[in-house]
């Protein structure tokens, strides 16, 4: 059950930083936008909807990353204070009763939507460029399917628990610079103290 859990973290993981790059696209985009606009006088027609289809996928692809690492907002105020085992009982139950028919739900409605788009080659409404649109619909359809499998490594992360009374947490991948701050401070503090209690020692 580990080794199932540790493969769909670490595909989840693969596939929202992939999609991670779709920020560069976004800035690359947005900068000549203003580079061209204000520099040439020059407006784009294409950036605005350049902006939003990457930031949306941003955005979609990278939900089940995020769930894997409990980064989604919850209010936790009650939660955060039963034992694991109980935390994992509440956890199976939503995840079974809310949060896989809803991703069923957007899975397969998205698929309808996305498919209605392609079989009109439909282009955006927002600017005069007509810039093609179908192909971004598609990503509800991938979202959806992404939490999906996620959710189903979170049910087995939840039934983990049960089993052993403790959480199986996500592997540490990216940290927080505040965070880094901290562990590199404390390890000088502690490097100092090693080096003072040596010195102590030797006189």
């Amino acid at each position: 059950m580990e080794a199932t859990i540790r493969f769909i973290d670490h595909f989840s993981a693969r596939v929202g930083k992939a999609f991670a790059w779709c920020i560069v696209i976004m800035t690359f985009g947005m900068g000549w936008e203003v580079f061209s606009r204000y520099l040439f006088n020059a407006p784009t027609g294409w950036s605005y909807d350049l902006s939003y289809m990457m930031y949306g996928t941003l955005f979609m692809m990278g939900g089940a990353y995020t769930l894997s690492h409990n980064g989604h907002v919850r209010g936790d105020f009650l939660y955060r204070l039963w034992r694991p085992r109980t935390q994992a009982l509440v956890e199976l139950i939503l995840y079974l009763v809310f949060f896989m028919p809803a991703m069923l739900a957007l899975t397969f409605a998205g698929w309808k939507y996305a498919s209605r788009s392609l079989g009109y080659h439909e282009v955006s409404v927002m600017s005069p460029a007509n810039v093609p649109i179908f192909q971004f619909k598609l990503i509800l359809v991938a979202a959806g399917a992404m939490m999906l499998f996620q959710g189903f490594g979170q049910v087995l992360r939840c039934i983990h628990c049960l089993r052993t009374g403790a959480w199986l947490t996500a592997e540490e991948d990216i940290i927080e610079m505040e965070e880094a701050l901290m562990r590199e401070h404390a390890a000088h503090e502690s490097e100092a103290a090693t080096d003072g209690a040596g010195g102590s020692d030797r006189s």
